[in-house]
C-alpha cells in the first residue's frame, strides 16, 4: 500500500474590541476549493479584559463550524459518487 502525505493549511483572523471577539477560519483543499465559517466571543461586563481566552473560544467555534462544513461537503461527494445518501456523523 502506497502512503501519501497531504497537507491543509488553515487561517484564523480575529477581529476584537472591549467585549467581543470574532474569528473567520478558512482551509484552502488540494482541489482549489476554499471553506470558510465564524466563530464569536463576547466578554461578560464583570469578566476581566483577556484577549487571548475570547480568542481561544472565538477560534474553537469557528473551527467546529468549519469541521462541520468539511463533514457536510465530504458526504455530499459521498452521495454524489455512490448515488446514495451517507450518514455523517457530528462531533
Amino acid at each position: 500500500m502506497m502512503s501519501t502525505t497531504v497537507g491543509w493549511h488553515v487561517e484564523l483572523e480575529f477581529q476584537e474590541d472591549d467585549t467581543r471577539t470574532r474569528a473567520a477560519a478558512l482551509v484552502r483543499l488540494p482541489d482549489g476549493s476554499e471553506v470558510r465559517a465564524h466563530g464569536h466571543a463576547s466578554r461578560h461586563n464583570v469578566d476581566s479584559n483577556q484577549p487571548r481566552v475570547g480568542e481561544e473560544i472565538a477560534g474553537a467555534r469557528a473551527l467546529n463550524e468549519l469541521a462541520m462544513q468539511l463533514l457536510t461537503k465530504a458526504h455530499g461527494e459521498i452521495d454524489a459518487e455512490s448515488g446514495r445518501s451517507s450518514h455523517p456523523i457530528h462531533v
